[in-house]
């Protein structure tokens, strides 16, 4: 959270206009649970994976240990045996459910889950509705609506890899025709950009993570990125010539996964009558060649840069060519939760196509703080700095992220070897 905390209380306005966007960001997370049974909110896919019925409590228990509990007199919580329940990582709130344990949760029903959101939201429509709100409050609430927009795309996610483990494939949402709008490059357009000094990290006076700050002076060569991300199209052709059984191309652990686990594919992909079929949210689908390619790991993304001749972009070489570029693009509020191809099948006026939306971006750059970086105050200073370790950087959001929740400065971070969030890339060179 980058705006400075003040003692002084907030405007009357200011405080009606987050109230407003915590009714919205609130109730978009039941329009998303909306049609589920209690048995697909309740069961846990893998241990990386949360069930939705966790995230709608977990989001709730964020506003109420962090604000209610503390700025708000005489609270009294719904259910006390909660804050042990859906506490996720958060080592001085105490002692909490272990995270591959989720999915037992069978008790509390998912009508409950939903009485404890109703009760939380009451409370915290009094507190930001009263004539006076301390800055102190108001910062902590934006930051829960962004965490609340995380778990969002968390639970999508997380549903699309519960739903691909049943043969009957069930579709979150209605299927949908695929849209086929032109073919990308069968090889990459360059768009060039200059190096030299250039500033990084968020500037502006609205929200923003700690972890996107300091603003900051980097170093960069003359460099150029791919105008689109890679295809589906154009990973079937790093598929076909050996890229999953050529040791060449791969980072040593990347490699190790490979056989390991029997990487063959994207994941979710799975080959009938001499064509690919993906899982997706509206059921099992043929790919579409001409769509980004998503649910790649870095080591694949980093596979397919080596077998390419090129590489990926460091998160910075990202933000500088996305400084600029409009930030509208294929998003969750489309939902159509797939990412797409480029509208028109052509260039934009800059060159740069799809930097924002359908897929996020791995970049080669390990997710470590910025100089000069500090954690938020308090409690949330668990928020991201002590995840600065052993994850890689990505870019641009997804088909899944809240439309309003990206910027050129986000930076999202997983580890290297998971696959099942919406993740592509886009290829950089040299110049």
């Amino acid at each position: 959270m980058n705006a400075e905390i003040h003692p002084a209380q907030a405007s009357r306005q200011d405080s009606k206009n987050l109230l407003q966007r915590f009714k919205e960001v609130r109730n978009n997370s039941l329009v998303l649970t909306h049609g589920l049974s209690d048995a697909d909110a309740t069961v846990q896919s893998m241990p990386d994976a949360s069930p939705a019925k966790w995230h709608l409590a977990h989001t709730s228990w964020f506003f109420e240990a962090v604000i209610l509990n503390r700025h708000q007199g005489g609270y009294k919580p719904f259910d006390e045996t909660f804050h042990f329940l859906f506490n996720s990582y958060y080592e001085a709130l105490g002692p909490r459910h272990a995270r591959p344990n989720r999915g037992l949760l069978t008790r509390p029903s998912l009508d409950r889950v939903r009485d404890y959101r109703a009760h939380v939201d009451s409370h915290l429509v009094q507190l930001l509705d009263r004539s006076e709100v301390s800055h102190r409050v108001m910062d902590l609430v934006e930051l829960g609506l962004n965490h609340e927009q995380q778990h969002q795309e968390l639970l999508l996610t997380d549903l699309l890899h519960l739903f691909a483990q049943n043969p009957l494939n069930p579709a979150y949402r209605p299927p949908v025709p695929l849209p086929y709008s032109g073919a990308t490059p069968s090889g990459p357009a360059w768009v060039n950009f200059t190096g030299g000094i250039h500033k990084v990290g968020y500037q502006g006076s609205r929200f923003a993570f700690d972890c996107e700050t300091p603003r900051h002076q980097t170093l960069l060569q003359d460099f150029a990125l791919a105008s689109h991300p890679v295809s589906v199209g154009q990973w079937i052709t790093f598929m076909q010539d050996g890229g999953y059984t050529n040791p060449l191309h791969w980072l040593s652990d990347g490699w190790a996964l490979v056989q390991k686990d029997q990487w063959q594919a994207p994941a979710y992909w799975e080959m009938r009558d001499g064509q690919w079929w993906t899982m997706s949210l509206h059921g099992f689908q043929p790919v579409n060649k001409t769509a980004p390619v998503c649910h790649i790991s870095f080591f694949e993304a980093d596979a397919y840069a080596r077998w390419a001749g090129h590489r990926l972009p460091t998160e910075f070489e990202w933000e500088v060519a996305a400084q600029g570029v409009d930030t509208n693009g294929h998003f969750a509020d489309c939902a159509l939760y797939r990412p797409l191809p480029a509208a028109g099948g052509g260039d934009k006026g800059d060159g740069l196509n799809q930097m924002f939306g359908d897929v996020w971006e791995w970049t080669s750059s390990p997710y470590m703080a910025y100089p000069g970086f500090k954690s938020m105050e308090g409690v949330v200073a668990e928020y991201n700095g002590k995840f600065m370790s052993g994850q890689y950087v990505l870019r641009g959001g997804s088909c899944v992220t809240p439309a309003d929740h990206i910027r050129a400065s986000y930076r999202n971070f997983f580890y290297p070897h998971q696959k099942w969030q919406f993740s592509g890339l886009r290829l950089a060179r040299d110049r």
